[in-house]
């Protein structure tokens, strides 16, 4: 079983849910950072949630997360796990950019 660390970053600039990290069919991510950023003098609130494969279901795990102009929010107060097909997900209530920063292990089964 390879662990490798990864950041990755994502801008979005759109109200629709958006996917923005999925675990490969091999691989389980702990999700240690979530960190979103506004990038303007807006005020959006989000919701994060994650598509679990396994159950066919999607659950919220951070709902209505109120941002402050020109100000960065850490999301996740604890890691968050996705398995094998998990989907992580945005919904903003504005247009306009948001960057989302996501520091996490992935665990690759062999």
């Amino acid at each position: 079983m390879a662990n490798t660390y990864k950041f990755t970053g994502v801008t979005i600039a759109t109200t629709d849910t958006t996917a923005i990290l999925t675990a490969g069919t091999a691989e389980t991510i702990i999700l240690k950072s979530l960190l979103v950023s506004a990038k303007g003098s807006y005020t959006p609130t989000v919701t994060f949630s994650v598509t679990d494969d396994s159950a066919s279901a999607t659950y919220v795990i951070a709902d209505t997360v109120a941002m402050t102009a020109n100000d960065s929010e850490q999301i996740l107060t604890q890691p968050q796990v996705l398995e094998g097909g998990d989907i992580l997900k945005i919904a903003s209530s504005t247009s306009d950019s948001l960057d989302i920063g996501m520091s996490y292990l992935v665990l690759t089964r062999t």
